[in-house]
């Protein structure tokens, strides 16, 4: 059983608006982020999680070299709820060497480069004003924050995907288990830009409609954006909003594709309930991973299953913000805190009809419940997965 660390603090921007306070409303109002496509640059009949905004959003002159949309969304991101008075307390505490940055992405400032490119002189160069180690460098989002926090501890990207920022929990506590910092922000950062609304397309995973989770007529994903930010403490209060256990695993079965039996899920959500020391009918709720592609949610549905039949209730909430990718593991605990602060479980929304095939016991509407334990999934491509559980004892 791993020594649990606590949830000190926490931030979620998101298609759904600015702050918690912005998430909770909308979850517990069943209203989705999702609009049409408009972004820049791109033609598809799609659905996105816009987060408005970003293109006014100002860095500090001194980090103006860090300058892309997704270190705008970070920057963003850092200045709700409080966070970075957070930050600063904490650094008061343990001092800025002692606090680590782990942050995950899977494209990062990508959006810069497809500008320069479209830049290019005559001659094929790209502008001066591109600069590839602050923007597009998959290190660009944590060295930002890093210097934008003040912050000279250890820092780390993880980029697996959709799993990037679930497994930063996990590289924080192991930082922290090593003596190599005594606190952590973790978190993750993903932007939208061209590459991924017309790469998913191109692998006919993305719809034309509101993605519906678990439906029998599911066809694909909305792709959304979102920066998301939390300090881990060591805690030995019960009392504390706690990371209880993570689990991963790598099945490396396809390079876009899911295990079909979810073998990989399975693993990992194994190994997070033997971290918390806990079984699997002390799970309350289950944020499903549930990007609506049938391929993903037959495969969760049967790892899910397998360990937890049809008693433990499970709902995806990407139709509210969309598949907001690298950012998707820090977004979905967020929501999961709130789901056991607030005494609610969000339902699967836009879903219509569940998908006769699948078997866990998915929620369509909300549901009011006091929950001590909930568990988090999410997978990334080329089997690259992740599990969470947070909760409190009492």
């Amino acid at each position: 059983m791993t020594r649990p660390l606590k949830i000190s603090a926490l931030t979620i921007s998101s298609a759904l608006g600015r702050g918690m306070a912005a998430q909770r409303d909308a979850l517990q109002q069943q209203r989705s982020g999702l609009r049409r496509c408009d972004f820049d640059g791109v033609e598809l009949e799609t659905w996105i999680g816009r987060v408005d905004g970003l293109e006014d959003e100002a860095l500090p002159d001194a980090l103006a070299t860090y300058d892309c949309r997704n270190n705008r969304l970070a920057h963003l991101g850092l200045a709700q709820d409080g966070f970075r008075c957070d930050v600063e307390a904490a650094v008061a505490r343990y001092g800025a060497t002692r606090i680590g940055v782990f942050l995950g992405t899977s494209t990062s400032g990508v959006q810069q480069t497809e500008q320069a490119y479209a830049q290019r002189s005559d001659s094929g160069a790209l502008p001066d004003s591109f600069i590839y180690r602050t923007t597009q460098n998959t290190f660009s989002v944590a060295d930002f924050t890093r210097h934008s926090l003040g912050l000279k501890g250890p820092a780390q990207v993880i980029s697996t995907a959709c799993s990037s920022s679930a497994k930063v929990f996990a590289t924080a506590q192991r930082h922290m288990q090593a003596g190599l910092c005594d606190a952590a922000i973790v978190g993750g950062v993903d932007s939208l830009c061209q590459m991924t609304l017309y790469g998913f397309n191109s692998l006919q995973l993305v719809s034309s409609r509101r993605c519906r989770p678990a439906d029998a007529t599911r066809d694909g994903i909305n792709i959304g954006e979102a920066a998301g930010f939390a300090l881990l403490e060591w805690s030995d209060d019960a009392h504390d909003l706690r990371l209880l256990g993570y689990g991963e695993s790598s099945d490396a079965y396809h390079m876009s594709t899911p295990h079909p039996e979810g073998d990989g899920a399975l693993a990992a959500m194994q190994q997070a309930l033997l971290r918390a020391g806990l079984s699997h009918s002390d799970i309350d709720y289950i944020n499903l991973h549930g990007t609506a592609t049938p391929a993903n949610d037959r495969s969760e549905d049967r790892a899910v299953h397998r360990l937890f039949g049809a008693d433990t209730p499970c709902s995806s909430t990407k139709g509210y913000t969309g598949h907001t990718l690298g950012a998707a593991g820090i977004v979905e605990i967020g929501f999961a805190a709130l789901a056991i602060e607030h005494g609610f479980m969000p339902g699967s929304l836009n879903t219509e009809t569940i998908d006769p095939e699948l078997q866990a016991q998915v929620i369509l509407q909300p549901r009011q419940a006091q929950l001590r334990t909930v568990m988090s999934n999410s997978f990334g491509f080329g089997g690259s997965n992740a599990c969470l559980i947070i909760g409190r004892a009492s």
